[in-house]
């Protein structure tokens, strides 16, 4: 696994991004902004990497959020233009063609919430605390707002980001955050079984699936239905799907070409 403030290994199909910054809470300072975005692109250039996985080191805290301490030394536009980096990596991470899983070692706040909306998929040990505290030191979580608006719904968005109180996993869990909770000492296998789920799959037809649900995701049902047939269509002159129809009445696995 590479050094830096984002370490890069690849492994049994997934390209693991570990935020390194246990020191500071890995929190998400313009150089990790750069590294994750780096990191992104990387993976999807590696045909390897089937499917990436989002971490930070230790097992306390998978991100702080936003790192407080240089807050305001570059200046007004430097600063406004690190903020709006960290956003565009929001939806490069939304936009990625390969699945991504968010697996929470510890806690996820503010920025590294953030980062758990934007990633398909969020498996979270179960001592993990998930919230946007931001407002209790006079900041409101505003990179973070657009994500939560479309995870949950608009009672719950306001509680999380009004009053700035944590979520525990299960509680997460309940509302739509994360997908898995489990004991701390079983989160890497639960990840992987995931992720071995994932990268079985057709990457070709994933990737198309994913932009269409991107795509139609806050359409009203009329327009998102047509969008939705017309990608379907699209889905059915793909390599992979004739030889998934052919492997399943053959009763055989399909031979996935990823095309």
């Amino acid at each position: 696994m590479e050094a830096g403030p984002v370490r890069f290994a690849l492994e049994d199909g997934q390209a693991l991004l570990t935020i390194d910054r246990a020191e500071a809470r890995n929190a998400l300072s313009a150089e990790v902004v750069a590294a994750l975005s780096d990191g992104l692109r990387r993976a999807e250039a590696e045909t390897a990497a089937r499917v990436v996985v989002l971490t930070g080191a230790g097992n306390r805290v998978f991100s702080a959020g936003g790192d407080l301490g240089g807050l305001g030394q570059d200046g007004f536009l430097a600063g406004h233009e690190a903020r709006r980096r960290y956003g565009l990596l929001l939806e490069q991470l939304g936009a990625f063609p390969k699945p991504t899983v968010a697996r929470l070692n510890g806690h996820a706040l503010g920025g590294g919430l953030g980062l758990v909306c934007a990633c398909d998929l969020a498996v979270a040990a179960e001592h993990a605390e998930l919230g946007t505290p931001e407002v209790d030191v006079g900041l409101f979580p505003m990179m973070v707002l657009a994500w939560l608006q479309r995870h949950l719904g608009r009672k719950r968005a306001l509680e999380m980001v009004l009053t700035g109180a944590r979520l525990k996993a299960r509680e997460a869990l309940a509302w739509g955050l994360l997908n898995r909770v489990v004991p701390e000492a079983e989160l890497e296998g639960a990840t992987r079984a995931l992720v071995q789920q994932l990268a079985g799959k057709s990457q070709a037809v994933l990737a198309l699936g994913k932009r269409a649900f991107r795509r139609a995701e806050g359409l009203p049902l009329e327009s998102a239905t047509e969008l939705l047939s017309a990608e379907l269509s699209l889905n059915l002159t793909a390599e992979d799907a004739t030889e998934g129809v052919l492997a399943f009445l053959s009763k055989r696995p399909p031979e996935w070409k990823d095309r």
